[in-house]
């Protein structure tokens, strides 16, 4: 069977911000996906689940948020709340709205974006959390301070290109190689064979600070479409188990998917199982709205 195809295009939205989407044909009639990475990351991270959603005749389009990826990295937009509001103006452009509204999923900081999106602008058909939507860092940390601290991304200075490439090839075993490249593409390889982190430092902080100011369990009561939880971890797990508790407590339709002993990328790491999951979730949808 010949292997799905993706592509890259761009597209501009009202505020003049312009985006990357990596993106693959299917069935106009049945549902839609949008595929949102997490901080740091990019939309090529999602490959593996695009090609096989696509091969089940959906149409995927996965995003880079503002200064990730190959999207445009704006002076301002980097935040939760931000990058919550791009994804409905998205949304506006593509005319995916009503009985058009994709399923969108997002994983770690982007399973948070993808609650604020449903709680706080609507427009979705179901979402999927993907080892995120639940995170709230002002619980782990008691002042932003603290959370850079431990939470900064790392410097590359005095590493090179093909030892980090080797680095993240030799981390990443069980991977496809189409992810590892995915992971690769968070980074930018400099002029000399050098490295740096692709987000920029301080918009790195600016999004890092508004997921420690903000608490997802507010927007889950607002939350009305099925949302369906994944993470990355075993229901024996106490923290995790408490706050996919909460989460389910709070979330009018809300169902957990356990993937015991995964990655915390674990759409790059499993991504048959993820489409999966994602096809069921629809069908759950689906279900709800009959």
């Amino acid at each position: 069977m010949q292997a799905a195809a993706l592509t890259t295009s761009n597209v501009t939205l009202p505020g003049g911000a312009r985006l990357s989407l990596r993106r693959g044909a299917g069935d106009a009639s049945r549902r839609r996906f949008l595929l949102v990475h997490g901080l740091a990351s990019n939309a090529r991270m999602w490959d593996g689940v695009s090609k096989a959603l696509v091969a089940a005749g959906r149409e995927v389009v996965a995003i880079d948020l503002r200064g990730h990826g190959l999207s445009e990295d704006t002076r301002d937009g980097h935040s939760t709340q931000a990058a919550a509001a791009d994804l409905a103006a998205l949304c506006g452009v593509l005319d995916w709205s009503g009985e058009c509204a994709p399923i969108v999923v997002g994983q770690s900081w982007g399973g948070n974006v993808v609650v604020t999106l449903a709680a706080e602008h609507g427009g979705v058909a179901a979402i999927g959390c993907i080892d995120g939507g639940w995170l709230r860092l002002g619980a782990q940390f008691d002042t932003f301070d603290e959370c850079w601290r431990a939470l900064a991304p790392p410097h590359y200075d005095g590493l090179s290109w093909p030892d980090v490439r080797r680095s993240i090839a030799a981390a990443h075993r069980d991977w496809p190689i189409e992810a590892v490249e995915g992971a690769l593409a968070n980074l930018v390889e400099l002029p000399g064979g050098g490295v740096r982190n692709r987000l920029a430092r301080d918009h790195h902080r600016d999004i890092l600070h508004s997921m420690w100011a903000a608490d997802p369990r507010e927007f889950y009561p607002r939350v009305g479409a099925p949302v369906l939880l994944m993470p990355a971890a075993a229901p024996t797990s106490a923290r995790v188990a408490a706050a996919i508790s909460e989460a389910l407590r709070l979330l009018p339709k809300g169902r957990v998917s356990w993937y015991d002993g995964a990655h915390h990328d674990l759409h790059a790491q499993h991504p048959q199982r993820v489409a999966e999951d994602l096809l069921a979730l629809d069908a759950w949808a689906a279900g709800e709205r009959a």
